[in-house]
Order: structure tokens, then C-alpha cells, then sequence
């Protein structure tokens, strides 16, 4: 099969295409002949040399993908009522940059209606972050108000779809007006240019002096200290990401007095069952919100998957709103 390899850690142009074994499934396991591929983040640490994957899981970058079922564990794919043909997205620990992928049974969900290949590959990696850190870890309830640090990213447009359709209110900050904009038209109440606004000031004002309830943080660093100014009392920040920095100073004072939770999880390495609640969550609750429409995936740019450096080269340069898909033809 074909697949993008790292040939060498660095900037985007260490991406190519290279001939790789096709991959068998193991117990539990199913092979997926993959149309498209989602781009993220840590696909990008990755090639940077900053993100080794699990050990046994394959070098290849690629943590999401759609496709259709080829073969694999019967009486797991039974257990599961997939079936051989069926049409599949799947998160994965590695190895989705590839004609073909091996994945746990238990991280696939079924294409929803309506959707194509591209649509279906932009959700699982997104979608079982946002679902495991702002629904599960940090326990956004209707009628909260939550904070995405980075509306506009792939995590961020999923982040204010759902948690506007379970009914909280939503705040982004962006970088842009023009993302800000993009962040309004998908469902955020407020949104917030943090290059022009202080986004501290701008919480305690829409919120009326009482703060926001849950902040989703992509930042960490020095965003960490102006959270915790800006959250409600019983507030909770989770971090999912450090692209402002590892280390953080705030004022504890506030954590105690206001009984603020800081807490965080990188998804990669748990378990398979783990990742299995959170995709038996996901078929119940958000799967029939995409099926309905009222919750969709956003698609910014496709690439054919020979031209994954560009996929890679546009995500650092932080133009997109939403999500970048590899494409395959096999």
C-alpha cells in the first residue's frame, strides 16, 4: 500500500509517500481501505520529532480515517454489528496517513447519514477530544457558560457545535475578526479577538462580573493564570494542549477561594476501552445531532494525500477554520 511516512523530523517536506506492508488486524481489530484522512495537531508534533506514537502502534502519523470495512475479528465486528463493506470512521494511535489501517473494533462508529468520506474522516479525533474533556472531565451542564481558547481550530468548531446544542453558552476567543466571524456563524454566542481584546475582561463583561463555568484550553503557559481570573466560582479548566508553553504561574488564592479545578488529558495513549465509553457515547448522543444536521462537520481544505506536506504547511500557518482532510484513491 501506499502511505505518508516521516523521512525525516523537521519542517512539513519530511512528509512523502512510501510503500508500506499492508497492516493485519489483530484480536479485536478490523482493517479499514481508507478515502480520507484527518489532519491534527499532533500529527504535526509528530513530524516534528516532539510526539513519538504509543510503543507497538505504527510510525505513520494519521489519528483519524474513514473508509470502508475490508476484513477483521469476526466476533468482535459482530459484537459491534459492523459488518465487511460497511462504511466506517475510526480514531486510531497512529498509522491513519495510509491506503490502509488497522483499528479497534470499539474506536469505530458508522459513517452518519448524509456524510461523505472527507466529512466522516474530520470527526473522530475532534469529536472524542471535545466529548471526553468538556462533557466528561470538565462536566459542562445546559445552562453553563463555556470558554474555547481557539474557536476557530478544528477542536474549536467542534467544541461550540456541541456545547451549543446541549444548550451552554459559548464564548471563542480567535485570532482574527474574520475567524471571530467564522465562530459566530457556527454557533458561538460571543467571540472574542484576543490580539485586540483581553479576553479576561471580556468574559467577566459578558458574563456580567460572574465568569464562565468551563474553559477548553489549547494554550496553557501563560493562559492558565488569566483562566483562573476569569472563571465562576466551582469553575473548571481543562488543557488538552501546551502551544503557549508547559509551565504556568497563577494566583492559588483564587483556586481556593473560588474552588477552581485545573485539570487536563492527552487522549493518545489510553487505553482501548477507555476510547470504546467514549465512542458508545458519542452513537448515542451525537451521532443522531449529525444525522439531523444540527451539528456538522467543517471542512476548510482537502489535499490529495501526496501533497500532505501542504496539508501540514497550511495548519501551521493557522489560516483555516475547522478541518484539513488527506484524500486517497484506491
Amino acid at each position: 500500500m501506499q502511505a505518508v511516512e516521516i523521512s525525516a523530523f523537521g519542517p512539513p517536506q519530511g512528509l512523502r509517500l512510501a510503500e508500506r506492508p499492508l497492516p493485519q488486524p489483530g484480536a479485536g481489530e478490523l482493517l479499514i481501505r481508507v478515502a480520507a484522512s484527518g489532519v491534527n495537531r499532533p500529527d504535526v508534533l509528530q513530524r516534528k520529532g516532539h510526539y513519538a506514537p504509543p510503543q507497538g502502534v505504527s510510525d505513520l502519523p494519521g489519528l483519524e480515517v474513514a473508509g470502508v470495512v475490508e476484513s477483521g475479528d469476526a466476533a468482535a465486528m459482530a459484537q459491534a454489528g459492523i459488518r465487511v463493506g460497511d462504511r466506517v470512521c475510526a480514531l486510531v494511535a497512529g498509522g491513519g496517513y495510509a491506503e490502509y489501517c488497522v483499528a479497534p473494533v470499539a474506536q469505530c462508529l458508522p459513517v452518519p447519514e448524509g456524510l461523505s468520506d472527507v466529512e466522516a474522516a474530520s470527526l473522530p479525533e475532534t469529536f472524542f477530544t471535545v466529548w471526553s474533556n468538556v462533557f466528561d472531565r470538565a462536566r459542562l451542564q445546559a445552562g453553563e457558560t463555556l470558554l474555547v481558547q481557539g474557536g476557530s481550530s478544528g477542536i474549536g468548531v467542534t467544541a461550540i457545535q456541541l456545547a451549543r446544542a446541549r444548550g451552554a453558552t459559548v464564548i471563542v476567543t480567535a485570532g482574527t475578526d474574520e475567524k471571530c466571524a467564522a465562530c459566530l456563524a457556527l454557533g458561538a454566542h460571543h467571540a472574542i479577538n484576543y490580539k485586540s481584546q483581553d479576553f479576561v475582561a471580556e468574559a467577566q463583561r459578558i458574563t456580567e462580573g460572574r465568569g464562565v463555568d468551563v474553559v477548553l484550553d489549547m494554550v496553557a503557559g501563560p493562559y492558565v493564570a488569566r483562566e483562573v481570573e476569569c472563571l465562576a466560582e466551582d469553575g473548571r479548566a481543562v488543557i488538552i494542549a501546551v502551544q503557549g508553553g508547559v509551565k504556568a504561574e497563577f494566583n492559588a488564592a483564587l483556586v481556593l477561594r473560588k474552588r477552581l479545578t485545573i485539570t487536563g488529558s492527552t487522549l493518545r495513549p489510553r487505553p482501548v476501552a477507555f476510547k470504546a465509553a467514549i465512542a458508545q457515547a458519542l452513537r448515542e448522543q451525537v451521532w443522531p445531532l449529525l444525522a439531523s444536521g444540527a451539528v456538522k462537520p467543517v471542512i476548510h481544505s482537502t489535499f490529495a494525500a501526496a501533497d500532505a506536506a501542504q496539508a501540514h504547511a497550511l495548519m501551521e500557518s493557522n489560516q483555516h477554520v475547522g478541518k484539513i482532510v488527506l484524500t486517497w484513491t484506491t
